[in-house]
């Protein structure tokens, strides 16, 4: 997996490609979330277009930075998730906890309600 880092409108968005398997990836994506709460970036959406398989300890990384988004006054969003990684969020019942989009515009304009 690999992820790329942009900014539109007051918002992050996180893209990741390939398969999110956790491991070496959650500990770069620990550290970008940790270096966007010490610049004051608390919007963040996670782009999932691009993701072909995702794993439980791929959804632990999302989880964790998550919960650390939300300790921080900030929050994480979901976009573009497949029909597949959509339903591993059902199943898990994780869809009750993030707040998901159909596309990345969704998502950054969800941020814009809240302000």
């Amino acid at each position: 997996m690999s992820f790329n880092v942009s900014e539109r409108y007051n918002s992050v968005i996180i893209e990741f490609k390939g398969n999110v398997m956790g491991g070496p990836d959650a500990v770069s994506l620990n550290e970008k979330i940790h270096e966007l709460i010490e610049n004051d970036k608390k919007n963040v959406v996670v782009n999932l277009g691009k993701v072909k398989f995702m794993n439980s300890s791929g959804l632990g990384m999302l989880i964790g930075a998550l919960t650390t988004m939300r300790k921080a006054g900030g929050d994480l969003r979901i976009a573009n998730a497949s029909d597949k990684i959509e339903s591993l969020l059902i199943v898990t019942k994780l869809i009750t906890v993030f707040k998901h989009y159909k596309s990345v515009d969704e998502a950054i304009e969800s941020y814009k309600e809240k302000s």
